[in-house]
């Protein structure tokens, strides 16, 4: 494995998963906004990791410690998975595409139904998370209130399923991440002075029909925005720096007023009726600069 890792060293790194409300469109907005100067790197709402491979990408990250984390459990074990075993994972995938149908797609979701699916393997796991992501509509990770996977099967003709040379790179970037299934609220115990710490949440929703504020088998509302908040502010005290992306809201700048709130724009893909796509502004929070 360590042979095939190196190999790929000096390629650009990129997520190997989907994500909605991932920033791989906003890179080019967000980047010029974060510090120039930092210690180590803290991203406790992973998702499909777009700013962490860009900022391992450019060398930011060289030389130090990197915390990633989520509270998703499937996705940790995907992301150990391809740090620690690309080469079985490849493979696995491989047997999937393969099997690839749908039949096949429904009955691989319907895995976490089962009592015994936390002592599947965690290569299996991982195999199962990476080809629902791959397959599924439009990449979304959606659960009901069981907490059961529940998106249903999209529209490929031919999924990438087993994307080798992206999941190597990210495996070799991944090497020197520590990578834990936790909430956002730990970072605090893990953060110090001139640390950075990027928080993306899932987004407080635009309205009352917005319907992409589910994560995990929770909704992240005002309660959960109100705690984020405190946990940025701690962080702010210790003077760790911060970042904050979110949504264009008045609940969201009003609960950030005494921070830098900056605008970007993004373009939003998932609505069920092409009304409801396009252009969208988003904010990026920051406790320093302006």
């Amino acid at each position: 494995m360590t042979a095939r890792i190196n190999s790929v060293y000096a390629q650009k790194y990129q997520p190997f998963i989907k994500w909605v409300g991932g920033k791989r469109g906003l890179l080019k907005q967000l980047l010029p906004l974060f510090p120039k100067e930092f210690k180590n790197y803290h991203e406790p709402f992973l998702g499909g990791g777009a700013v962490f491979f860009e900022l391992y990408s450019l060398g930011y990250l060289k030389d130090k410690k990197i915390y990633l984390s989520d509270i998703n459990s499937e996705l940790i074990n995907t992301y150990n998975v391809v740090k620690n075993n690309p080469i079985d994972l490849i493979s696995n995938l491989e047997i999937y595409k393969e099997k690839h149908s749908k039949d096949f797609y429904y009955e691989t979701r319907a895995l976490d139904r089962e009592d015994g699916f936390l002592t599947i393997s965690e290569l299996e796991r991982a195999t199962r998370f990476i080809y629902l992501n791959k397959t599924c509509f439009n990449g979304l990770y959606r659960v009901n209130k069981k907490g059961y996977f529940n998106t249903p099967i999209g529209s490929y003709k031919n999924p990438n399923i087993a994307d080798e040379d992206t999941i190597f790179s990210a495996s070799s970037a991944l090497q020197n991440a520590i990578i834990t299934n936790q909430s956002f609220v730990k970072a605090r115990e893990v953060s110090n002075e001139d640390d950075l710490v990027y928080f993306d949440p899932p987004y407080y929703p635009l309205n009352a029909t917005s319907s992409f504020t589910a994560y995990d088998s929770n909704c992240f509302l005002e309660d959960a925005q109100f705690e984020l908040f405190e946990v940025f502010d701690t962080l702010s005290d210790d003077k760790v720096k911060v970042l904050h992306s979110n949504s264009d809201t008045d609940f969201i700048k009003d609960l950030y007023k005494k921070h830098n709130i900056n605008l970007v724009t993004a373009n939003r893909f998932i609505n069920s009726k092409s009304s409801g796509r396009g252009k969208i502004n988003e904010v990026l929070i920051k406790n320093f600069g302006v």
